[in-house]
């Protein structure tokens, strides 16, 4: 459909209204020129409408609350809090245009706004791909007018109808992550009214409050205590609204009260950097513009897993296509448990030849391969030359090894750094540099490179090239092991604008990697899983899920991947050892079974058993690994706990689905749990209730044992030993499954 426009400013009231038969947008102008998002939700919904048209469509009615909310430095807040709802510009902000038009797979609509006062323009996109009930959001600012304008907020995303159509605040529960190097992904919820009281609003002529709930990050590091996603679900309606901030800087989400039209509501916020929580702002001159980070939102009315799903399946549209997507090769990284960042040619050889008689596909060198024998590798970063001392015969001696065994050879590199101790902090300009208040900014021994200037790119492109074109390393493992603080301001004025400049000059900076070698695989990692954010992999291939060392831990983390990561990105280490127990070396091969495998351990020391059983994981993975890059996934026992005994993560398909169970065993504060409670849980299958299907262990090949019953859709695993786990198949047909 070719775009459409409707220009002028309204005059009686005008609704733009827009389903794409999964998802229903409507627009509501009033009289003023104000427009309000009236109805944001699911098409279908089998809960109480209260005055909705019958089908039901998500709706929320009219609500004093604008498309964007902007807080300008000349104008403030309405009421004094730290809502992201209530702005003075925001809400003078009037109707001009709209314009509507298909672009693929997407329905984009744009609604231009400008507020006569200060002279502001905004827009606002509304990106919707179709048939999946996810809807993405940025606004763009600019200034047409004479004079400056200096913006200390801007929203991405700004909607009423939490609570979904007939519901209340009392109903809805709150949905986060915490995010911890060595404990990552650590979902909680928390009922709307214990966060956010009803405060007998009443006897103050219905006023609303001025809390809210929210989440933010603090420095460089986007998931550095929390993920940049929340949801809010109604525990009686199933109406859910999932979001993720998409950027791999500062963000804030936050949610709160609202009257809607007679009743009480909440309101969702999606913001980038704002001054408040990240020294960002950014004074516009005229002519000039800015754009917000984007953001998404799942809307469902079948609760959180389907939102689950239908964000998985935006993310693959959304993000840069690789064949690294489809293939899902199984990597070998020599760090985890095994070299540790000493490695040489002596230990490599040996590892590489056990790596292939494994089934690797890639074999990854990690951190210290650039370091001189007895130099600390952290703070001599940033020329990235290969050491002498530790490869006698040359890094290329090793390389050609890997792939004269089949594999393709990687590097570890942390290309946004420079050590204290490095030659490069002296060669570059100063300006290369994050800088405030005039000094070069330090952190942990560690210069933070400024990508948005030209000499950073330019000296990790000739490094990269090198690296690439020359000694033909095809995968390469980017780190990120500081938190650099608010940014930079030697660039855009704030420290915070200076962050935004390099986050977004640095995923360019990857783009161009790709554009230039195609054939590259790049993995995103930040200490573990500080930096998953969706920005972030958009463009890289795999995401590292975590640096947690004990395989007994590490279920916690794997089973919840998939909540932020679409599962053949989310890359779980199995780092099995020699001497182990049948049981430990399945249980940390499981681990990796249902995202993409990152193998390390001593293979190279393991008996002819030991190395059987980790090669026969392997070779179930590959036979699995097709249908991972189209399966959705599902929480058998619910989305995990820290110190749960049992653990459960599938992943749907039309016509199979797979369950990876782990019993663990108490640990922690649950040591103490009765007997009974470490008996077989009943995992709930609810997609396949009342539907045949055959039950099948498909790794390790004894010890487990599985039973179907469809009545209830639920799948009993017995798992005798502690520790232990393992693959299930349910094979149905794709009739069965619907």
């Amino acid at each position: 459909m070719a775009a459409e426009k409707t220009a002028g400013r309204a005059i009686g009231a005008l609704q733009v209204a827009w389903t794409d038969g999964s998802l229903s947008l409507r627009v509501d102008v009033d009289e003023r020129g104000t427009p309000k998002v009236a109805r944001l939700g699911p098409v279908t919904f089998s809960g109480p409408v209260d005055g909705q048209d019958a089908k039901g469509d998500g709706g929320v009615a009219s609500a004093r609350l604008p498309l964007v909310d902007v807080v300008t430095a000349g104008a403030g807040r309405s009421k004094s809090s730290r809502r992201y709802a209530e702005s003075v510009t925001g809400g003078r902000l009037r109707y001009v245009a709209h314009e509507e038009r298909d672009d693929g797979p997407w329905h984009e609509l744009r609604i231009e706004l400008d507020d006569p006062a200060s002279g502001l323009g905004a827009e606002v996109v509304y990106r919707v791909l179709v048939g999946t009930g996810v809807l993405r959001s940025w606004t763009r600012l600019h200034n047409p007018g004479p004079r400056p304008v200096t913006v200390s907020s801007v929203t991405s995303f700004l909607a009423p109808g939490l609570a979904g159509p007939g519901g209340l605040l009392d109903e809805v529960d709150l949905w986060w992550a915490d995010n911890e190097w060595l404990g990552e992904d650590r979902w909680h919820s928390r009922p709307f009214r214990d966060a956010l009281p009803d405060l007998g609003l009443e006897a103050h002529a219905g006023t609303d409050p001025r809390g809210m709930f929210g989440l933010t990050s603090e420095g460089s590091w986007p998931c550095g205590t929390y993920l940049p996603m929340g949801a809010a679900v109604n525990r009686r309606t199933g109406h859910t609204w999932l979001w993720q901030v998409e950027h791999n800087g500062a963000w804030h989400w936050q949610v709160g009260e609202k009257a809607i039209a007679g009743r009480r509501d909440g309101y969702l916020a999606l913001l980038g950097p704002t001054d408040t929580e990240h020294h960002w702002r950014l004074t516009l001159a005229p002519g000039e513009s800015f754009e917000t980070v984007p953001a998404a939102l799942a809307v469902s009315a079948d609760g959180l897993e389907a939102a689950v799903g239908a964000l998985t399946n935006y993310r693959r549209a959304a993000r840069r296509p690789h064949e690294d997507h489809r293939r899902l090769p199984v990597i070998f990284n020599d760090y985890m448990n095994t070299v540790m960042g000493d490695p040489t040619t002596e230990r490599l050889l040996p590892l590489i030849d056990a790596a292939a008689r494994a089934g690797a596909e890639y074999f990854v060198i990690d951190a210290g391969w650039y370091a001189g024998r007895g130099e600390h590798w952290w703070d001599t970063v940033g020329a990235w030359s290969p050491s002498k001392s530790r490869f006698p015969g040359g890094i290329e001696e090793v390389l050609g090894r890997v792939r004269d065994r089949g594999m393709v050879p990687g590097l570890w590199l942390e290309p946004e750094v420079v050590g204290v101790k490095s030659p490069v902090a002296g060669e570059l300009p100063a300006a290369a540099f994050f800088q405030r208040s005039g000094e070069r900014v330090v952190e942990n021994g560690r210069y933070q490179l400024d990508f948005s200037h030209p000499a950073a790119r330019q000296h990790l492109d000739t490094v990269v090239d090198h690296l690439v074109g020359d000694l033909g390393v095809g995968y390469l493992k980017m780190d990120y092991n500081i938190n650099i603080g608010p940014g930079t301001d030697n660039v855009g004025g704030s420290a915070g604008a200076g962050l935004l400049a390099h986050n977004r000059a640095f995923l360019g900076w990857v783009s161009g990697l790709l554009d230039r070698h195609p054939g590259l695989t790049i993995e995103s990692c930040a200490s573990g899983a500080m930096r998953k954010d969706f920005a972030t992999l958009s463009v890289f291939q795999l995401q590292s899920t975590s640096d947690q060392q004990d395989f007994l831990l590490y279920p916690a983390i794997a089973s919840a991947v998939p909540m932020s990561v679409a599962p053949e990105q989310g890359a779980v280490w199995a780092y099995p050892q020699p001497g182990w127990t049948s049981d430990a070396i399945a249980f940390t091969m499981c681990n990796a079974l249902l995202g993409r495998v990152h193998l390390s351990g001593h293979l190279d020391r393991m008996s002819a058993p030991e190395l059987q059983l980790v090669a026969e994981a392997i070779g179930v993975y590959k036979q699995v690994r097709s249908d991972l890059a189209r399966a959705v996934p599902f929480w058998p026992l619910g989305l995990p706990r820290w110190d749960d005994p049992w653990f459960a993560l599938g992943m749907r398909t039309p016509e199979v689905t797979y369950v990876v169970s782990w019993h663990r065993g108490p640990i922690g504060r649950q040591a103490s749990r009765q007997a009974s409670e470490a008996e077989e849980p009943a995992l709930l299958v609810q997609h396949l209730k009342g539907k045949h299907a055959s039950a099948e262990v498909l790794y390790p090949t004894a010890g487990a044992g599985v039973e179907w019953h469809p009545p209830a859709g639920e799948l009993t695993v017995r798992l005798p030993r502690v520790p232990s786990a393992c693959l299930v198949a349910l094979r149905h047909s794709a009739r069965s499954s619907s």
